[in-house]
């Protein structure tokens, strides 16, 4: 009997009790349609942490001042004024492994345009900064180290607060007003999105480094930085930066043995690869969850193909009387067996599809169906045809033909 013949009658066998087969199915349906699904869930929460850790740039780490303590209280990391831009200048000159650093300020207020107004984030900045976030601007011009150098009343704006003070209009040239100092727009910034952290990169105005200390800080040591962005010539060169920077500023600031250090490190890098391997981990967890669905439906399959032996056990054994050997009809229980699963697995992956895309509609919730994650489901739902089809096919070729033809 040739594959061609042993595929027409396993589809003949189907067809005659079509309820029957599509209850078998079902469970292979569903548990196809689940793993496409929670798989397309999984890869598209990884897909956008992978785009916000590209938004955040490559090899950096991030230096922060040390704790204050008062009255007995320790105020946490980032409580003391212990790190300057002196310190951003010899970062940059005396540690090979560093590219770029770059001193920041922070602080929120009332940017206002004419009669408009919007709280931001104010962030003190030099041009290294943008390199380092690898952060353009899409139109006007960034902040220059002259702008710096000379502390300009110029700014840079995040997308967000151009959509809430300008709406359509061109910023550029604009007059905004920030703590009652006025600040001429000289560019906008590419759109990033959203931060690993869940907050807008782009409710943000960026002022000169020097500008944020005299004009806008109203620190008693204006030459301070909040933080240093540093980033190293290459991923590989990361760990031998920090310890670059942690013994520079060891000596910069006195810091002897047994001495508690005024600012810590962190390596920016390592924390974002760690929150990607655990959506790449759930996604994995989701899926061989939705998996067992699919042993279900196994052995659903299992069980009503033992019933098919059982009702056509006369038949098998007037197959085996006319000649059918024991392997044809092995191989005809098995084709069965692997027709439902395929067939319910690609009902299931149409479904899986369509259910992810309705995911992504209805919850915001981005999706990826990737063609791996459809090829690897098309296979496994024929390797449990194979699996679960092959003791009900083995059972009905071990018949003994007398016996068969006499089965009532």
């Amino acid at each position: 009997m040739d594959l061609l013949q042993t595929l027409k009658i396993a589809l003949r066998a189907l067809r005659t009790n079509k309820m029957r087969s599509f209850l078998t199915m079902l469970g292979i349906i569903i548990g196809i349609a689940a793993v496409i699904a929670m798989m397309a869930v999984g890869a598209g929460a990884s897909h956008v942490i992978a785009q916000q850790i590209a938004s955040i740039g490559s090899n950096i780490i991030l230096v922060v001042p040390g704790s204050t303590t008062s009255g007995g209280l320790r105020m946490g990391s980032g409580g003391a004024q212990t790190l300057t831009s002196d310190d951003v200048r010899a970062i940059m000159n005396e540690c090979p492994s560093v590219a770029l650093a770059s001193g920041t300020t922070r602080t929120t207020s009332q940017v206002v345009y004419g009669n408009m107004n919007w709280s931001t984030l104010i962030m003190g900045a030099t041009p290294e900064l943008f390199e380092i976030r690898e952060w353009p601007v899409v139109s006007g011009r960034s902040i220059s180290q002259q702008d710096v150098d000379g502390a300009a009343k110029v700014c840079l704006l995040g997308q967000t607060v151009v959509d809430n003070l300008f709406g359509a209009d061109d910023p550029i040239g604009k007059m905004v007003r920030i703590k009652k100092v006025p600040f001429t727009v000289v560019g906008v910034l590419e759109q990033k999105g959203q931060s690993p952290q869940g907050t807008d990169q782009d409710d943000a105005v960026f002022v000169p480094l020097r500008t944020a200390q005299i004009k806008l800080s109203r620190s008693s040591f204006p030459n301070t930085v909040g933080a240093v962005i540093v980033q190293a010539k290459s991923e590989a060169l990361l760990d031998k930066s920090e310890e670059e920077i942690t013994s520079l500023l060891n000596q910069r600031h006195r810091i002897t043995n047994g001495k508690e250090p005024d600012f810590s490190t962190r390596n920016l890098s390592e924390i974002l690869a760690v929150a990607e391997q655990s959506s790449k981990a759930m996604s994995l967890l989701l899926g061989a969850v939705a998996s067992i669905s699919l042993i279900v439906g196994g052995i659903g399959i299992m069980n009503i193909m033992l019933v098919s032996v059982t009702e056509r056990t006369r038949e098998i054994g007037i197959r085996m009387a006319i000649g059918a050997r024991r392997n044809d009809i092995l191989l005809q229980f098995m084709t069965e067996a692997v027709l439902l699963t395929m067939i319910g697995g690609i009902i299931g992956i149409l479904l899986g599809a369509g259910g992810a895309m309705i995911v992504s509609r209805i919850l915001d919730w981005p999706t990826l169906i990737s063609v791996q994650s459809v090829t690897v489901a098309f296979f496994f739902s024929a390797a449990v045809g194979i699996f679960f089809g092959f003791y009900p096919a083995r059972k009905a070729a071990g018949l003994n033909p007398i016996d068969a033809l006499r089965y009532e």
